[in-house]
């Protein structure tokens, strides 16, 4: 698909996935139609979707009155005023897991995408669940998150093939989800009968309420956390993993983020008031999501005949928007595979088209966690690099699967700074 982008350069053009032929949508101007002007018209429903929904079901990552129940309480529950709340908690938990992880890391190497994984479920356990779970059964809910939704790829690149109709991967599916419930539903119970109103996430969903008026199901609610899952666990690990990939082949972007964490953090812990303050370090981050956007693929079903670009598009086509090409068109991003920071200064933002960069989607679909992922990476960027240097094994690139993994594996290896 990337050769066929490289080609289009921003035309809308057809895609031949055997009987699949979505049309491909790169460019920001017809982004911006498909996500904002003529939003109410494309919905999810193509493949993708329709096999995730199995997975995460139809709150969060659906459309209708579901979805806008769970996403009224998710956007107030990762709202700036609640970072602020629980900034403390999330910058204490990311001293405690670059800890961890530094006691398995030292001077031996460790497999980088298990490491980030493990460290993103110790930030995100206090925000999603208020630490109701332990930190074994957190990897192991991510793991079994990881292993359903990995098992869907067969789902999705055959969507004609009924569900009745057994396929590679469904026992896998059935075993994960039977154990996401076993681990999720328990928890759950406990919450609704203690009542404590805290300001987790799922102390949110449960004080949410449906199109009905009623309390969200406890069905509706572990669908949503398996959401919250695939967006917050692993598209976060892998692209922290990413930006330990890209960092080993630029030392002097190194140089620059350890001067600006030595001089931010001054020795001393990480602090929610830091982040504003690690301009450098948000500049790398925007710049790794550019090249590695995690959502690489959108897809949307045009409910009635349109028109995008000077392409008809007739009801019931799908379209594809893909950030991971639109972030590598020359146009808005020249010389586009190089890595540079500065791309993202003020000035280059003010003058760039504003949907030639959207790593976390855009329109009323915009992933509500944006806020928190910025807060959480950069703080472990500057924490790890303030304390350690950073050996870096393998040069992977990435394989293109729900998310962006790297094809091969990236080790780590970690060695306490000289004073």
């Amino acid at each position: 698909m990337e050769g066929v982008g490289r080609q289009a350069q921003g035309a809308v053009v057809r895609l031949g996935l055997g009987p699949f032929r979505p049309l491909l949508v790169t460019h920001p101007d017809h982004v911006r139609h498909v996500l904002r002007d003529a939003a109410e018209n494309y919905v999810r429903g193509a493949a993708m979707w329709e096999a995730l929904g199995r997975l995460t079901g139809r709150g969060i990552a659906g459309e209708g009155p579901g979805w806008r129940a769970s996403r009224d309480v998710l956007v107030k529950g990762m709202s700036g005023g609640y970072l602020q709340r629980t900034g403390e908690v999330i910058a204490a938990s990311v001293d405690v897991a670059v800890e961890e992880l530094a006691d398995r890391a030292l001077r031996r190497p460790v497999d980088a995408v298990v490491e980030m994984t493990h460290l993103v479920h110790r930030i995100i356990n206090p925000v999603f669940f208020g630490s109701r779970v332990s930190a074994a059964q957190c990897d192991r809910l991510g793991g079994e998150v990881a292993t359903a939704l990995g098992s869907l790829l067969w789902r999705m690149a055959m969507p004609f093939v009924p569900n009745r109709v057994p396929m590679p991967g469904d026992r896998a599916f059935l075993r994960a989800t039977r154990t996401i419930d076993r681990i999720l539903v328990p928890v759950i119970d406990s919450a609704r009968r203690q009542g404590d109103g805290g300001a987790d996430l799922m102390s949110g969903l449960l004080r949410g309420r449906g199109p009905d008026g009623r309390p969200l199901s406890d069905e509706h609610v572990v669908r949503d956390i398996v959401a919250l899952f695939v967006a917050g666990s692993e598209s976060s690990a892998l692209t922290l993993t990413w930006a330990w990939a890209v960092l080993a082949r630029h030392p002097a972007v190194v140089a620059g983020l350890r001067q600006e964490a030595d001089r931010v953090l001054a020795g001393g812990p990480p602090r929610p008031a830091h982040v504003r303050k690690l301009v450098f370090t948000q500049q790398v981050m925007a710049e790794v999501m550019r090249l590695y956007s995690m959502a690489w693929a959108v897809p949307r079903v045009a409910r009635e005949d349109d028109t995008v670009g000077r392409v008809t598009v007739p009801a019931g086509t799908t379209l594809v928007m893909s950030p991971y090409l639109t972030h590598r068109l020359a146009e808005f991003w020249p010389d586009p595979l190089r890595f540079d920071p500065g791309r993202f200064d003020k000035q280059a933002v003010r003058e760039r088209h504003s949907l030639a960069y959207l790593p976390f989607g855009d329109g009323v679909h915009q992933c509500v966690g944006q806020a928190f992922f910025v807060m959480e990476a950069v703080l472990v960027l500057a924490t790890v690099l303030s304390r350690y240097d950073v050996h870096v094994g393998g040069d992977p690139r990435p394989r293109l699967a729900v998310a962006l993994p790297p094809r091969g594996r990236l080790s780590l290896t970690f060695t306490p700074r000289r004073a």
